[in-house]
């Protein structure tokens, strides 16, 4: 599917920022359109799932809970997560993200990652994604262990590039 270049602000409702989901972690929205400078997502845990320990090499993140309750872990500190609670996470800090019994929405954004590169040198280790948003699948919720992962391995649809 194709997404129109952004030349209006974006609005998204609560009806979509607190829909139920798919899985234990879904995407609920995430910005798109080729002439956008940020990339952003909104994201439900189900009640006890959890974004295992991950780290972003080259972009810091900001981390917005919307609904529901959990943890933000680090190797410094925990976090407890309601409602309002935000938090920036410096590019190099390793993180995990766990919900509570009541499951997990947030939203995270960060600078826009370039474009993948073509030709000689692409496809090479080049740390983790921002996120791991491009990771999980759209209709089940299942996040890819594989980073370079293509299809979702439970349902096989395919996974954002």
């Amino acid at each position: 599917m194709s997404t129109p270049a952004l030349t209006a602000p974006v609005f998204v409702g609560a009806e979509r920022t607190a829909a139920a989901g798919r899985g234990e972690i879904s995407v609920l929205w995430s910005l798109g359109g080729p002439t956008r400078d940020l990339d952003a997502g909104v994201v439900r845990l189900a009640p006890g799932a959890s974004i295992g320990e991950h780290e972003e090499h080259e972009f810091g993140v900001l981390f917005t809970v919307l609904n529901g309750t959990g943890e933000l872990r680090t190797p410094d500190a925990t976090w407890q997560l309601a409602p309002g609670a935000l938090a920036w996470l410096p590019a190099g800090v390793t993180r995990c993200v766990d919900a509570g019994e009541e499951g997990l929405v947030y939203t995270t954004a960060h600078r826009r990652r370039p474009a993948p590169a073509t030709g000689p040198g692409a496809g090479t280790d080049a740390g983790e994604p921002v996120c791991l948003l491009a990771r999980v699948c759209p209709d089940c919720g299942r996040l890819a262990a594989e980073r370079d992962a293509r299809f979702c391995a439970r349902c096989g649809t395919p996974l954002a590039d």
